[in-house]
């Protein structure tokens, strides 16, 4: 089995929550997730299939038009733990974004500079958008409300230091 962080942890997460349809579930991945670890409506799709194949969520009713709803199994919910506890994160040290500002001294002072600034910009706007998605979602006592404000905190807190960051290294062009 695949470890490390993937949309087959994302799904068993949600629906640790509470049963949803794929609908359901794809419409609070967007609204939870997608900034986190995006993914297309085909692909949810068909990672439901595979757990339901694989007994980790069962199939708890079935509606109109093939809807289906879906429930973490036992083993489900087992192998959530498992991974939240005794696989370690993936750790990917590799940044095109860093790479590129490395050698940012073969470019003109100018296109440097406002590579750098588009740094900013994109940051700014990443931060952003975090902020209307903390206004627009109902945040309650559940515990997808509590830790998914959490994670946004981290990525509030990330964009802002990236866009601090390229402030200050645009400043050192000058």
């Amino acid at each position: 089995m695949v470890r490390g962080m993937s949309l087959r942890h994302a799904l068993l997460g949600l629906l640790s929550e509470r049963p949803a349809s794929g609908y359901d579930l794809l419409k609070r991945f967007e609204t939870s997730l997608a900034n986190v670890w995006p993914a297309t409506q085909s692909q949810m799709y068909g990672e439901l299939t595979k757990l339901a194949a694989a007994g980790l969520i069962s199939v708890s009713a079935e509606g109109p038009r093939g809807r289906k709803e879906y429930t973490l199994t036992d083993e489900g919910l087992a192998e959530l733990r498992h991974w939240l506890t005794e696989t370690a994160p993936q750790r990917n040290p590799r940044s095109d974004t860093l790479l590129r500002v490395f050698f940012l001294g073969v470019l003109p002072r100018e296109q440097a500079g406002a590579y750098l600034t588009g740094l900013m910009e994109t940051s700014a706007k990443e931060y952003e958008d975090l902020r209307a998605l903390e206004r627009s979602v109902d945040w309650g006592d559940d515990r997808l409300s509590v830790y998914g404000r959490i994670a946004l905190e981290y990525g509030l807190r990330l964009n802002e230091m990236k866009r601090e960051w390229a402030a200050w290294a645009a400043e050192r062009l000058g």
